[in-house]
């Protein structure tokens, strides 16, 4: 019974018009002097938000971009080595253009680092200078046309791998400083919190000891409002961000608590891309893509999921090793990637379940272009992983799960599309459940396969 009724009466204080008064406003109405204490309480907490804003600016702009560049970085060096060394031994000019294409990208990931504001704890000359060496090595390995085993090749192929160990350890102690410096301006951040937590605090001991002569309304108000507050703030720090109390009141502390919850909501985002994100192809993950996909469901629109799966790639694995299967795994990612920024829409998502599953969500009028883009590029590129001799069988020999040796095909990748175009779906492990089935459809054919629902009708592309 007291419970209800203590409710009843916080709701009756909250309409009342002099609870809807701001600190200072009340304190004046209930005691002039007490005015000097409201406003400093209120500018250290305002002073505080503003410090941890800043902070929180200050990693937005400044160490995060450094840090995805530098992974883009590494991803278009490593890449760019893929297609250096394979027109190296096949002389293709269009190997050569994708070559050159990757100089163009590293040159704007550069451009992208000088617009990165604040004072840069690297040096860009350094990094430009260091990638050019890496350009010549390169070239002086184009110019070579002798035996790719002589003394000569394998020095030439030896400067190229320092001068890329080089560059890559230079790219990762730049983004290495820019997780430092990120670190640094969280436990800062906590520092203050912290400290200016204490200060209030005390502030508000004094604060509600004067109140109690002039009003024991208004001591209770604010006293439960810095109770909420501070119960908030304990549940921040055991990483508890999820129905925090709030403060439902109109003066500086229900902005406070206003802003505190939108502070704990980022760190959740935050928190969860770190956790969720893939470390091989750095797309988000499961977590990402259930709440993409709840949302895209309880808005209404028009959905397409689209559930990608690599056939025979444990075979590929078991053969030619992990680094490779890795390698396809990037490849594959950079492939859809590819597709759905050239095919797809702004609002469009890709994400990595993990191993060689992908998922692409996207709308009904979209997902056949970008499926189709995906298996040309997929079965053009795909043969390159393999070596001569297995290309030209069209086949491995390895074993199955229960230890049974037989031929696997090469590499294909099967698709299961799920649409609402058809039927209604509400519910991601719905949507899961059945691109699963469908993508085991297309599994069960031979080469790359797409398979559709529209209520059981199939659809090969």
């Amino acid at each position: 019974m007291n419970a209800p009724k203590k409710k009843s009466v916080e709701a009756l204080l909250a309409r009342w018009p002099f609870f809807r008064l701001t600190i200072a406003v009340k304190m004046l109405i209930g005691y002039l002097g007490l005015s000097v204490v409201v406003i400093l309480i209120s500018a250290m907490t305002l002073l505080t938000l503003k410090k941890l804003n800043d902070i929180n600016r200050d990693v937005i702009s400044t160490d995060t971009p450094v840090i995805e560049v530098s992974d883009k970085l590494i991803d278009t060096i490593l890449a760019q080595e893929l297609y250096g060394r394979r027109y190296s031994i096949l002389r293709s000019p269009e190997l050569l253009d994708l070559y050159n294409k990757k100089t163009e990208e590293f040159n704007s990931r550069v451009e992208d680092l000088k617009q990165v504001p604040g004072k840069r704890q690297f040096s860009l000359e350094k990094l430009k200078s260091l990638y050019d060496d890496y350009s010549t090595a390169f070239r002086k390995m184009f110019e070579y046309k002798g035996n790719p085993g002589s003394a000569r090749a394998v020095a030439l192929d030896k400067a190229l791998r320092d001068k890329r160990s080089l560059l890559l350890d230079f790219v990762k102690t730049i983004a290495h400083d820019a997780i430092r410096s990120q670190n640094k301006k969280s436990r800062l951040s906590v520092k203050i919190g912290e400290e200016e937590y204490g200060s209030i605090i005390s502030l508000g001991v004094i604060f509600i000891v004067l109140a109690i002569i002039t009003t024991l309304l208004i001591t209770q108000n604010i006293a439960r409002s810095v109770r909420k507050l501070k119960i908030a703030t304990k549940r921040v720090a055991r990483g508890e961000f999820d129905d925090l109390p709030k403060v439902k009141s109109y003066d500086e502390l229900g902005e406070l608590s206003l802003y505190f919850s939108e502070m704990a909501k980022r760190l959740k985002q935050l928190e969860q891309i770190l956790v969720d994100m893939s470390p091989l192809t750095r797309m988000p993950g499961n977590i990402a893509i259930e709440n993409t996909l709840r949302e895209r469901l309880d808005d209404g629109g028009p959905v397409a999921f689209c559930h990608f799966d690599l056939d025979n790639f444990k075979a590929f694995g078991d053969k030619y090793g992990y680094a490779h299967g890795s390698e396809v795994i990037k490849v594959t990612a950079h492939i859809i990637e590819t597709a759905l920024s050239e095919y797809g829409t702004r609002g469009d998502f890709m994400g990595h379940i993990g191993g060689d599953d992908f998922v692409v969500i996207t709308t009904p009028d979209r997902y056949e272009q970008i499926c189709c883009a995906v298996i040309d590029a997929f079965d053009r590129t795909v043969p390159d992983f393999y070596s001569p001799e297995d290309r030209g069988l069209g086949f491995i020999i390895g074993k199955t799960r229960q230890g049974v040796e037989m031929a696997f095909p090469l590499m294909s990748i099967s698709i299961g599309v799920v649409t609402n175009r058809e039927r209604e779906l509400k519910d991601p492990l719905q949507v899961g459940e059945i691109a699963a089935g469908l993508k085991e459809c297309a599994k069960s054919r031979h080469g790359s396969n797409v398979v559709v629902d529209k209520v059981a009708e199939e659809k090969p592309l």
